[in-house]
């Protein structure tokens, strides 16, 4: 049954949204089934908001006055990575592509049935709950892999240069995952954590996009993170574990 009134600890959804009636729209079905959300005009009120208050998930119009939608997503998972559903009614097959590229988890174009909204928002908080790195005090706290230090508690990357990368909690399940079991193939279910998997579902090929962007790893011709066409993704070279 569906829940009519949020409390403080269910997820919160960030909606960008120029037209107030389909903002609304939006709003009430996500309080309807337990979500709390915040809605804004322009990209440049919800990224100035996402300084001071982190959300679970970010619903996105591309067509805002301010700023295209996919330069205001590029910015949120640059400075304040959190899950995201592209919401529009732009149905190209390059806006699908860039958005997914960009960090994306899905993509509804407009007209869209308010159910479907719910459980698709649904299925992306399911994907990152089941993906957030378990706690381990007593295991390994960070690795150490191809010029990187990988810290499981801070969910970042610090190059021996001294650089730094912040990863979402997806992202650094993924590698964490990769990082345990290093020269071997791991497909995409085992990645995600699911037996079945639906063949169109590319969750798991957008996160490896990332991780290669963000450790610099040529998508071209990856040094780090491998593809096994038709098997799935095997992280190369040398790991070191520490303890926590």
């Amino acid at each position: 049954m569906p829940m009519s009134t949020p409390d403080t600890d269910s997820p919160l959804v960030f909606i960008v949204e120029d037209e107030p009636d389909i903002a609304r729209l939006i709003a009430t079905s996500l309080a309807e089934y337990g979500f709390r959300s915040e809605t804004f005009g322009t990209g440049r009120s919800l990224l100035a908001h996402a300084r001071k208050v982190q959300p679970e998930l970010a619903i996105l119009d591309l067509g805002l006055p301010d700023m295209d939608g996919l330069q205001v997503l590029r910015l949120l998972q640059e400075q304040h990575p959190c899950a995201a559903l592209i919401l529009t009614g732009r149905d190209g097959l390059t806006d699908r592509v860039l958005g997914l590229e960009l960090g994306a988890d899905d993509y509804l174009v407009k007209p869209f049935e308010p159910r479907e909204l719910v459980a698709r928002v649904r299925s992306i908080l399911r994907r990152y709950q089941k993906a957030a790195p378990p706690s381990e005090p007593d295991g390994p706290g960070a690795a150490r892999f191809a010029g990187w230090h990988f810290d499981i508690g801070r969910l970042s990357l610090t190059h021996d240069d001294g650089r730094e990368v912040s990863l979402s909690a997806a992202e650094a399940a993924l590698l964490q995952s990769l990082l345990k079991r290093p020269n071997k193939i791991l497909t995409r279910e085992q990645l995600i954590g699911e037996r079945e998997l639906d063949p169109f579902d590319r969750s798991i090929d957008v996160r490896i996009s990332r991780l290669r962007r963000k450790l610099e790893d040529d998508p071209q011709d990856p040094k780090i993170i491998k593809t096994v066409y038709g098997a799935g993704y095997l992280l190369c070279g040398t790991v070191e574990w520490m303890t926590g």
